[in-house]
């Protein structure tokens, strides 16, 4: 069995400031230096990537993915260092919920039947 993780969504007032997928995206992003090629890797349309990451850049004070545009040197995308500080926020946040709950999961996974039968 694996230890079953929180998957947790920071509800500011109406706005979804980061959740999974946002925080996915943007890991995604830091890594590849690219909004097309993060979208590639989780299976998105760049489109919905690129519909993503302005409304994360429209909820914040501040710019979080920053984008230069492409043509013949390329593009590409980065995280602002508000962007790191955010999602390394977000991501101590889950680890922290997953640590002190680790007796909850536990029992809720031993709850669940099992998908081998």
């Amino acid at each position: 069995m694996t230890m079953p993780t929180p998957r947790i969504r920071l509800l500011i007032g109406d706005t979804i400031a980061i959740g999974p997928g946002k925080a996915s995206l943007l890991e995604r992003i830091d890594s590849t230096g690219s909004i097309s090629a993060a979208a590639r890797e989780m299976g998105m349309s760049y489109r919905k990537a690129w519909r993503l990451v302005d409304s994360i850049n429209d909820d914040f004070n501040a710019e979080i993915v920053s984008k230069s545009p492409g043509g013949k040197g390329g593009g590409g995308a980065y995280l602002s260092p508000l962007g790191k500080e955010m999602l390394k926020r977000y991501l101590s946040i889950e680890k922290k919920a997953a640590e002190s709950i680790k007796n909850d999961l536990t029992w809720f996974e031993t709850q669940l039947r099992s998908k081998n039968n």
